[in-house]
């Protein structure tokens, strides 16, 4: 079966080439030397595949993407950017493209990604009915009551049906691997595998290894072939959890793994392809440590093309309960019990900060739970008196009359973007916080 793409660049000999490259390839493909003609075309013709350069005279290349997603959601768009476009391919991904191609691109290179775009869209057509079933299972999904957990959720379920790199921030025990598996679960690769790697856990002299295989007789030790985790999450997801701990020197391997699609095991010359999609996590300030010198600057915009962050535990309040009482029920189950909370014990619940956010919570609840005699949990039952103590604040006198602490922490954050400028990172050191944090909480405030 020949597949169709629609090919448009308003440049006519990058066009000509770009096409015979193509056909050469084994694709039919459809020329269109700006944005218009080439949605005249994608309108007769119904192409599996758009592949568009960014900057056209006239309509540009974010236009014809939205153009074409209204059309047909369906329907995969990758996009060709220069060097000094990265951050218009960036905005792409996020509003739904495949993948971008950055020039000057291979032959090699252009074909993989039409074929991984094309596999998508049959994978998508033969798995019309599983993807429907994986709707209907929430399974050990997160449990959401906030605004702005439903707002985080909905960009997950959005981006699981790209191949688009997502990067997962938060504090260590807010979720981030729960979101991860979802993402992968409402993917058209979830019928593949899913792998985890805590990059924080693997000695540094083990993670070329670990992450890329090996073969035998490599290293002492190494006693046959590994395969590495890329190659076991062929055709599914690989999710590096901590990344903002790997080495500098496996940051350079990984950076050119993605890129090229293929890793060399260690002690091989030999390359090998791996059809993967990525997720990342991290509760380091992955800009931070840019500036520090221990994390690429490259890899984070290539990891991080969409940004999740979810926010810790004592940001989002109206979540705790839910959440408590989703763990006593997943215990009772279990147990053939019925476990309720008295209002002391929710009071406490909601007053403690949950430093270990959502990990801190089930570790506690269920706690209760196996130690309680009776099915109601009370709140002498809680031991969390020392974190409550940690807790109190200080170096600020609370006025006699209160005050409007959300009004309070917008009108710092409002002071803080005047002082720099509207400067986003100089605001976040003025204010003590991560420039994400920042982010995080100008979205929450619509500032």
């Amino acid at each position: 079966m020949t597949h169709q793409i629609l090919l448009i660049d308003d440049d006519e000999s990058l066009l000509t080439v770009t096409a015979h490259n193509l056909v050469t390839g084994g694709f039919q493909v459809l020329e269109a030397q700006s944005g218009e003609e080439g949605l005249l075309l994608f309108d007769a013709h119904r192409p599996e595949l758009v592949v568009t350069d960014i900057r056209l005279s006239g309509m540009d290349g974010l236009q014809v993407l939205e153009a074409v997603k209204r059309k047909n959601t369906d329907t995969p768009v990758i996009v060709i950017t220069a060097h000094g476009s990265i951050e218009l391919a960036v905005e792409a991904m996020a509003r739904g493209a495949f993948t971008f191609i950055t020039k000057p691109f291979s032959r090699k290179a252009l074909r993989l990604s039409c074929r991984k775009a094309l596999e998508m869209v049959q994978l998508r057509r033969e798995n019309r009915q599983l993807t429907r079933e994986l709707e209907t299972l929430r399974g050990d999904g997160p449990v959401i009551v906030s605004d702005v957990m439903k707002r985080l959720m909905e960009g997950a379920l959005r981006v699981a049906q790209s191949d688009a790199p997502v990067l997962i921030t938060g504090e260590s025990g807010t979720g981030k691997e729960v979101v991860a598996r979802l993402i992968h679960q409402k993917s058209l690769r979830a019928a593949g595998p899913m792998v985890t790697v805590n990059c924080a856990a693997i000695p540094e002299t083990l993670v070329e290894s670990e992450l890329f295989g090996h073969v035998k007789g490599a290293f002492t030790g190494a006693v046959s072939d590994q395969p590495g985790k890329f190659r076991a999450a062929e055709g599914g997801t690989l999710f590096l959890d901590e990344i903002g701990d790997l080495p500098l020197a496996a940051q350079a391997k990984l950076l050119r793994a993605i890129q090229e699609g293929e890793v060399e095991p260690v002690g091989s010359h030999k390359t090998v392809s791996c059809d993967i999609r990525l997720i990342t996590a991290t509760h380091r300030d992955l800009p931070e440590r840019i500036k520090e010198g221990s994390f690429r600057e490259d890899l984070y915009y290539r990891v991080g093309v969409v940004p999740l962050h979810i926010p810790p535990l004592r940001e989002r309040r109206e979540d705790i309960l839910p959440l408590g009482l989703h763990f006593l029920e997943m215990h009772g189950r279990q147990h053939g019990r019925q476990f309720h909370l008295s209002i002391e014990a929710e009071k406490r619940l909601l007053r403690h900060p949950w430093p270990g956010n959502i990990r801190e919570l089930k570790n506690a609840v269920e706690r209760c739970a196996i130690l309680s005699p009776t099915d109601v949990i009370e709140g002498s039952q809680l031991a969390l008196e020392g974190r409550e103590a940690e807790a109190k604040p200080g170096g600020f006198c609370l006025p006699q009359e209160g005050l409007n602490l959300p009004e309070l922490e917008k009108d710092l954050i409002r002071q803080a973007l005047e002082r720099s400028g509207g400067n986003r990172s100089k605001a976040a050191r003025l204010l003590g916080i991560a420039r994400h944090v920042l982010i995080y909480r100008l979205e929450k405030y619509g500032i």
